[in-house]
């Protein structure tokens, strides 16, 4: 008669892993109850960059309260009969080790690389000079600067004033002026077209900045608003002369 394969029962307990030095890990490992200490303090070195040689292990229950200190390096895990959800407590015996003094998890405590302002603008590349040349293709990518812009450029717009629109020389008259955070950063103009050349009535992504005559509206940043003597065209005027 041919024997059954008897499979070896799984003996493995997972257990949650905690540190003395860093208050924020927390981890779990699974592992078989014959694994000794010592070969359960390597893996757990990996783990936390405790030295084997300054571990000591503890075994606490769900409450916090502590069982027993594997304290033999040679006995398999299953002397200190663990069970599921056990925690194994790290205590790093080293005052020098590199979990200690709390710099790696806070990282206020890490000496940051820094350089000065003339190294900085020596190098042949850098984000600066990668901005400034940005900018001076779009002021409009400088934000503080374009605030400002777009501000002294609205203080000589008012609502009632003839204007041109650009591109396109379109004629029409300011409606609004100030700043729109429903469309984004910074200042903004309503102009009511004279001819149906806008995009709506005034009313955009549900808020509503002034009111003209659906398809007259559009709202533009101030650098394209030209307010003058812009009276309303003629519709006939090219037709003047013709034959």
């Amino acid at each position: 008669m041919a024997s059954k394969l008897q499979l070896p029962a799984d003996d493995s307990v997972t257990l949650i892993v905690s540190h003395s030095n860093l208050t924020s890990f927390s981890s779990d490992v699974r592992v078989s109850q014959q694994t000794t200490v010592e070969a359960l303090k390597e893996k757990l070195w990996k783990k936390t960059g405790t030295s084997v040689a300054s571990m000591r292990l503890e075994l606490r229950d769900e409450t916090g309260a502590r069982v027993a200190d594997l304290d033999r390096d040679a006995v398999p895990l299953a002397a200190y009969s663990p069970y599921d959800g056990y925690r194994l407590h790290i205590v790093d015996l080293d005052p020098s080790s590199v979990t200690s003094g709390g710099w790696l998890e806070d990282t206020s405590l890490v000496e940051k690389y820094t350089i000065s302002d003339e190294a900085y603008d020596k190098l042949g590349t850098n984000f600066r000079k990668f901005k400034e040349k940005m900018v001076s293709k779009n002021p409009i990518l400088d934000d503080k600067q374009s605030d400002n812009q777009m501000e002294e450029l609205c203080a000589n717009i008012k609502v009632g004033d003839r204007c041109e629109v650009e591109p396109g020389a379109k004629r029409g008259t300011v409606k609004f002026v100030g700043k729109a955070e429903a469309l984004g950063r910074g200042f903004w103009v309503g102009v009511q077209y004279d001819e149906p050349l806008g995009k709506h009535d005034g009313m955009v992504k549900g808020v509503r900045f002034f009111d003209c005559p659906q398809g007259h509206g559009v709202i533009v940043r101030p650098e394209k608003v030209k307010v003058g003597d812009f009276p309303e065209r003629d519709p006939f005027e090219d037709e003047e002369g013709e034959i």
